[in-house]
């Protein structure tokens, strides 16, 4: 048995009273560099593929930073452990860490140029979440009337990613849309479906990038949403919707379907050049 006079026992308790507070200031933290961490998570699954969890991604990022920052009060004798992945890291930046950790300071010094500072809950790029939460991630619900591959006609009308993410006031940044709202359903299109969708000027010829397809009725459901409805950067006008060829619609038919069904379809790959 300890006493309440025991010194580690008294600290222990002003901690738990003022851990709220500073967990609270932790999260707005992270939410200042969070559009970093997203825009890196989006890169990196549209690289590797569809099988990588931007999310997931993201939680790990940040729990690694948690760790790392646990330097700044190391006494010099007890090793931070690491987290398995850190093994994998480049000495360079270990050693970046450490040096930091000695300084005292959690980041580096701050260059001209667009400051980091930009809190997402002023971004109307995640317009609706206020403040980025950390969540345990849940699969992904592929069932209703929206996941119902009938829904996909030869008269649906579809849009761009790239669009979507305008329209919704999300500025340019890929991915964004699809990390806050990951029930959309979304159609990766492959060499063939770009090349008609060059030839019908919806879109530039991308290379080997990633093009994403969603349903317009999705988009305008979300635009018509609390979190868009009252947004000042709402701009409609900017999804350009266009129905695509029978034989394309039929392609997304059977993609819905095998996700409905928990299957994992491969992204596409483009030719090399």
């Amino acid at each position: 048995t300890r006493s309440f006079t025991d010194p580690s026992v008294s600290m222990d308790l002003l901690r738990a009273v003022l851990q709220p507070s500073i967990n609270e200031e932790i999260r707005g933290i992270f939410n200042k560099y969070m559009k970093f961490f997203q825009t890196a998570a989006i890169n990196v699954r549209d690289n590797v593929g569809e099988e990588v969890d931007p999310e997931q991604l993201i939680q790990e990022t940040c729990r690694s930073c948690l760790e790392q920052a646990k330097l700044l009060f190391c006494d010099g004798k007890k090793v931070v452990p690491r987290l398995p992945h850190d093994q994998a890291v480049p000495k360079r930046a270990r050693q970046m860490d450490e040096e930091l950790s000695r300084r005292g300071s959690p980041v580096p010094k701050k260059r001209k140029g667009r400051p980091p500072g930009q809190s997402l809950s002023n971004d109307r790029g995640v317009s609706g979440m206020g403040t980025w939460k950390l969540k345990v991630s849940e699969p992904v619900k592929r069932d209703g009337p929206k996941w119902d591959p009938s829904r996909l006609t030869e008269t649906t009308t579809f849009v761009l990613g790239s669009r979507a993410n305008k329209a919704l006031g999300m500025g340019g940044t890929r991915g964004r849309l699809y990390i806050k709202h990951p029930h959309l359903f979304k159609y990766a299109a492959d060499p063939q479906d770009k090349h008609w969708l060059t030839e019908q000027q919806h879109m530039r010829a991308i290379g080997g990038k990633m093009a994403y397809l969603l349903i317009e009725e999705d988009i305008r459901d979300l635009a018509a949403s609390d979190d868009y409805r009252d947004s000042v950067d709402l701009r409609l006008e900017e999804l350009k919707p266009f129905i695509p060829p029978a034989w394309m619609t039929e392609k997304m038919q059977k993609h819905m379907e095998t996700l409905r069904r928990g299957g994992d379809v491969p992204p596409p790959e483009d030719p090399p050049e």
